[in-house]
């Protein structure tokens, strides 16, 4: 398994090496104007708010990853015929997800490291990073990539294209990452009690500032669910006949 999830690792990065560097600047630019740019949209932000902004920002880093990026890439692989060659090597399927996995998350690091950096000495919001924080990362960036692996191999390219702008769209403006829940109207947090942005933002909330906010663990429950029938998913496709 070992000897598999290297190749792959390998092949899979090299092919890709092109485009990462690519987007990794886009996280880093995305996650920045987040922290800097939304704060134009208030006369004096609080530090209440400024705390939302740069707890958010890692967050929407690690969904634009799993939801927009990677399926997009992934839809532009099956038009040129790569998923139908990534279906006939002999390895597990699981390592092929794990090796893909594993090149997206190292992409995120530049984009979350600095975001909260420049967050930390412009605004000081109060960051109290608790020992959950690579967890809440990792069961993060799982989710998203998952549930972007599920779709997208799922759906036909163009598909996944168009829902991957709806999703990213939604989870900048009427997902509660970057401001509370209760600003929203009553239908639409019940809708998002069960899809996993609302409980994304809420496990890196916690972790990154644990003395003002509190996590319930049905998050956690939640955020394993849907990663898990997002791999579920994609595995299934890669080993249809």
């Amino acid at each position: 398994m070992w000897k598999q999830f290297n190749y792959v690792f390998q092949l899979q990065f090299l092919r890709s090496a092109g485009h990462l560097v690519f987007f990794a600047i886009i996280q880093i630019m995305i996650s920045l104007g987040i922290v800097i740019g939304f704060t134009y949209l208030f006369d004096r932000p609080d530090p209440h708010t400024t705390l939302f902004l740069a707890t958010g920002a890692p967050t929407i880093i690690l969904i634009l990853t799993g939801l927009v990026i990677m399926p997009q890439q992934i839809a532009s692989a099956k038009v040129e015929g790569h998923i139908d060659f990534v279906r006939t090597w002999p390895v597990n399927r699981a390592v092929i997800l794990s090796a893909d996995t594993l090149t997206w998350l190292l992409i995120t690091i530049p984009g979350i490291v600095l975001s909260s950096l420049c967050a930390h000495f412009l605004f000081h919001p109060g960051y109290d990073i608790s020992w959950t924080i690579i967890p809440a990362i990792l069961l993060t960036a799982l989710t998203s990539i998952g549930v972007g692996y599920g779709f997208s191999y799922a759906l036909p390219p163009q598909g996944s294209m168009a829902l991957s702008q709806v999703l990213i769209f939604g989870a900048l403006m009427f997902s509660p990452i970057n401001f509370p829940m209760e600003r929203l109207p009553e239908w639409l947090q019940a809708l998002h009690s069960v899809l996993p942005l609302y409980s994304m933002a809420e496990v890196m909330r916690a972790s990154m500032a644990a003395s003002t906010f509190v996590v319930d663990v049905k998050h956690y429950v939640l955020l394993t669910i849907w990663a898990v029938i997002g791999y579920g998913g994609a595995i299934l496709v890669l080993n249809r006949k």
